[in-house]
């Protein structure tokens, strides 16, 4: 085995926590069963990748067994990255092609590799007929960089594709190209949307998260609600039981019962142009429009917002700018005059 394979298995191996190494090795299945039965996994780390790294040298591991290990790690670890969305499209009227998993990995390889010498390209296929790709890109007289790849994961017949940090910018024009051709599509666009929660991007564009993210309590009548909160506070007043429901009627057909899809911010740029009715001064005479940036984020952005009006934080209904953010898409919003 090669000495920058062995070490690229190392780096990996080194990545995973204690607790999730049998899972992964297993799901690599590049080390039999009864191989890793000789193995002690309750010695220091360090003892125990030094094990594995030479029962991988015996099995003489290749460049593509462990760039598939590395693809398995960053399925377990997926929120470790920052994921955004291209949308691809077709000719109008154009017909939809039958669609062959091995000759889209075979064309889009071959895509990267006449226009690139130096790239890795390795492929998993994974659940809903998905596939993750990892490229590892290089130079025309550098070897591909093993430790900064792009992961992509394209799900078959459909016109989303999902796509990690890209360090080398120069290349995203061709990594674009490869999704477009290899997928029968005429035109790919990078939408407003961005997110460490793969799933959730997944439940956005594919308008799941009505159906993926509900949970034991969402079925839970809006009156049954509005009766055990009463309950609790016999001192309400009828005005404002009225006003909770007129909330809770509001906030429930806003964003529903069930939890949202998870984002962690959402940004605003504000364009516009200085006006008054007076006359004269330095803003009136300004030619470039006033800039602004507006950034929301937090750990859960979606949920924190559909809590604001039922707190009593902000009226209801919010701005359709802050709730229109899982039918459009997008968390990334460009405002300017009309």
């Amino acid at each position: 085995m090669d000495e920058t394979v062995a070490e690229f298995i190392k780096r990996t191996i080194l990545k995973i926590p204690m607790t999730e190494m049998m899972t992964i090795l297993k799901a690599w299945d590049f080390l039999p069963e009864n191989q890793l039965q000789t193995v002690n996994f309750r010695q220091r780390k360090e003892s125990l990748v030094q094990d594995l790294v030479l029962l991988c040298e015996n099995k003489r591991a290749s460049l593509r067994d462990a760039a598939l290990l590395d693809i398995i790690y960053t399925q377990f670890h997926r929120h470790q990255k920052v994921w955004d969305v291209f949308q691809m499209s077709k000719e109008p009227g154009e017909d939809v092609d039958l669609f062959d998993m091995e000759q889209f990995k075979s064309s889009f390889e071959k895509i990267l590799r006449r226009a690139l010498k130096n790239v890795t390209v390795s492929f998993r296929d994974a659940e809903e007929n998905a596939v993750w790709i990892r490229i590892a890109w290089g130079t025309q007289y550098r070897k591909p960089n093993q430790y900064k790849p792009v992961f992509v994961v394209y799900y078959s017949q459909t016109p989303y594709a999902f796509t990690s940090f890209c360090h080398l910018k120069s290349n995203t024009p061709l990594l674009s190209q490869a999704l477009t051709v290899a997928s029968n599509h005429h035109k790919i666009v990078k939408m407003d949307l961005r997110s460490r929660y793969l799933d959730s991007l997944k439940a956005i564009v594919f308008k799941q998260y009505n159906q993926k993210f509900e949970t034991h309590n969402s079925t839970m009548p809006l009156q049954e609600n509005l009766e055990l909160d009463m309950h609790m506070d016999s001192r309400i007043i009828h005005e404002n039981r009225i006003e909770k429901e007129r909330v809770q009627r509001v906030t429930q057909e806003t964003f529903g019962d069930y939890p949202q899809p998870r984002l962690e911010f959402a940004q605003y740029k504000l364009e516009t142009k200085f006006k008054s009715d007076f006359h004269g001064g330095i803003l009136a005479e300004r030619k470039e429009p006033l800039r602004c940036l507006i950034k929301f984020s937090s750990p859960h952005l979606l949920e924190a917002l559909k809590s604001l009006a039922p707190a009593g934080i902000a009226d209801a209904p919010l701005s359709p700018l802050l709730t229109c953010i899982p039918n459009k898409g997008m968390n990334y919003f460009k405002i300017r005059d009309k």
